[in-house]
């Protein structure tokens, strides 16, 4: 076309004003400007995306059984586009090369609380404003992304409004590098629960960080209040808790008809619920009511186990916090009942989960950390081969399993081509001793280098 024919189909309507009425000299001037830019802009070539190879000497994909060896992952924009050996390598790719190492996909974590400081976090989330709370919690994230968790699920967190929700758009808008994250901003809690402070006298009227309902009419406002703002996930307190003053994890909290409205009312907005269950009875009547997946699970029996098969119900078992406060924290005021119940569960919670993984229940790597030291979440991996899984199950756990979790498995969770270059390393061999996955050695997301090792690593 030439430049005449398409400068004459443009509508030049918005370069009219006094002075090219006055001068139609200028008129034409202007015209034949716009028009050059447009076919410049038309014609160029597209500005192709840098070419990125990470080259390793071991590859654990998360979905094969087997490890891959002296293999090249190849890399356009955020995407994965090709895996094969050194012939694939573009004359002009930029290639990181991590000899020994061994690349896996990005770690997910799907039980995580980045606001939590403090062993007393049922009040602590009184001592800061929401800002500061989410300049926190984003500086938690961040250093989650950096020991290799490239996803993360924040499954309620201690605050009055929706920090979390604020942390996940700022990471999305772009305006700050951080993983990707579901977030379900509160847990639900009856008064009196797990989400309640049940340990100051009547007279105070203290702001709880769980929302507290009571009845289907106050579940079903409050559903629709969390996707209102902002919610991925919806998170109910079904049982009683280990970790807060008050309540009993034996016990049942929500009715069967207040289960049954949260799951509805979410479901029909698009939005998947997790229950927070310990009991066996509260584990099975949250699984009949719908929920996606169960959180804990310590007293789960063989019909739970059933269900959860028959129903396609995830599991997250959090299983090393437990070994965390009676070997480094054991001491800790606000958590001796966490202690004292760790202690008395532990052989049975283990049993129970082995259990639950024998009978093909899907189960996924959940550290119920907050803003603590992000390495210490790699541990749940040796938690859950303690409880049965082998090495390499562990690891599918933490990366495709939990990706299908989130329903996310068109994007990560595996290394494949047309997934999202979601990539870490380690330096040695994970299958052989987890806590490699302790010391990640390179981080990227989606095509993004967020750490790397020195230039002389190999």
């Amino acid at each position: 076309m030439s430049l005449a024919r398409l400068g004459g189909g443009l509508d030049t309507g918005f370069l009219r004003s006094d002075l090219t009425r006055r001068r139609p000299g200028v008129s034409r001037l202007l015209v034949a400007i716009v028009t050059l830019l447009l076919v410049v802009l038309l014609t160029a070539p597209a500005f192709a995306a840098e070419t990125i190879a990470v080259v390793a000497a071991h590859l654990i994909d998360g979905k094969s059984d087997q490890v891959r060896h002296d293999l090249a992952v190849l890399i356009e924009g955020d995407r994965i586009v090709a895996i094969g050996d050194a012939e694939i390598i573009p004359a002009d790719a930029r290639v990181i090369d991590l000899g020994s190492a061994t690349i896996l996909p990005g770690l997910i974590d799907t039980h995580v609380h980045p606001l939590i400081r403090e062993d007393d976090y049922q009040t602590d989330h009184l001592r800061e404003s929401s800002a500061a709370k989410a300049l926190r919690g984003l500086k938690a994230a961040q250093d989650s992304l950096r020991a290799g968790w490239t996803s993360l699920r924040i499954v309620g967190d201690t605050d009055v409004f929706y920090a979390p929700v604020e942390i996940r758009r700022a990471i999305d808008r772009g305006l700050f590098v951080g993983p990707r994250l579901a977030v379900a901003p509160h847990y639900l809690s009856i008064t009196g629960g797990g989400g309640d402070i049940n340990f100051f006298s009547p007279e105070q009227h203290l702001i709880a960080d769980g929302l507290i309902v009571d009845g289907v009419d106050e579940v079903r406002r409050a559903v629709r209040e969390e996707i209102k703002y902002g919610a991925d996930w919806i998170k109910l307190l079904v049982t009683g808790a280990f970790m807060s003053a008050g309540d009993n994890p034996k016990d049942v909290h929500f009715s069967p008809e207040e289960l049954e409205v949260a799951v509805a009312e979410a479901t029909r907005l698009g939005v998947p619920v997790m229950a927070h269950a310990h009991s066996a009875e509260g584990i099975k009547q949250a699984v009949r009511a719908g929920v996606r997946s169960i959180e804990h699970g310590t007293f789960i029996d063989a019909e739970g186990v059933r269900l959860m098969v028959e129903h396609g119900t995830y599991l997250v078992p959090t299983m090393y916090i437990g070994d965390f406060y009676i070997d480094e924290r054991p001491d800790a005021e606000a958590q001796q009942k966490m202690v004292e119940l760790s202690k008395r569960y532990r052989d049975e919670f283990f049993a129970n989960i082995g259990a639950a993984i024998r009978a093909g229940v899907k189960v996924t790597v959940g550290s119920d950390f907050g803003g603590y030291d992000p390495l210490i979440n790699a541990r749940e991996f040796a938690s859950l081969v303690e409880a049965g899984m082998t090495p390499m199950q562990a690891i599918q756990a933490g990366t495709r399993v939990a990706a299908e979790l989130f329903e996310w498995e068109d994007r990560v969770g595996t290394i494949e081509a047309g997934k999202l270059a979601d990539i870490v390393a380690v330096a040695g061999d994970p299958l052989a001793d987890l806590s490699e996955l302790e010391r990640v050695i390179f981080v990227m997301k989606g095509g993004e280098v967020v750490k790397a090792p020195e230039p002389n690593f190999r």
